[in-house]
């Protein structure tokens, strides 16, 4: 019964203007037939009286509904990296470091057969190239915000990286 106030109510709000009168159908024959086709097996029906036509459907037109049995997965627990371990991380990453500057994945080499921009030992220059970031197929150089030398490269090659995640433990020069 819901169904068929709504239907109604939709069908008043979508045409205000419409000349009732003019139906040879009354409303408590309307409300009656999507009654009768809401309970009945149909999934289409379309009835035409003169210039008044009236059509309902269930589900969607044109597609299909496969229903498969899809196998059941436990929930994981998460996993809690032990205090040692965190304590250990944070250690290696003291001192100033180069950070992500956004998401992508981090490449050492403008291409695989050439050399890395920058590896642990090397100098460089503000400016300079240290790696790219892809990003959405877009290659975005990384360059050295100062002077420093490359401590250690915290990233390996073709690897994701997040926002402000550090690359490069450096030393300010």
């Amino acid at each position: 019964m819901l169904l068929i106030k709504h239907f109604i109510t939709i069908f008043m709000v979508l045409f205000p203007k419409f000349d009732y009168k003019r139906l040879n159908m009354d409303f408590k024959e309307i409300k009656e037939l999507i009654r009768v086709f809401d309970k009945s097996a149909l999934n289409k029906l379309k009835v035409k009286d003169g210039e008044f036509e009236i059509s309902m459907q269930t589900g969607f037109e044109g597609g299909t509904v496969v229903a498969t049995n899809a196998p059941v997965i436990a929930p994981i627990a998460p996993v809690v990296a032990p205090v040692s371990a965190v304590a250990e991380v944070s250690t290696a990453i003291s001192g100033d470091t180069i950070n992500s500057p956004m998401v992508g994945t981090y490449y050492s080499s403008p291409s695989p057969e050439s050399p890395n921009f920058a590896k642990a030992g090397d100098t460089v220059k503000k400016g300079q190239t240290l790696c790219i970031l892809e990003a959405m197929k877009i290659m975005n150089e990384v360059e050295a915000e100062f002077d420093c030398k490359i401590v250690k490269t915290l990233v390996e090659d073709g690897n994701p990286v997040e926002y402000d995640m550090p690359l490069f433990i450096v030393e300010k020069l």
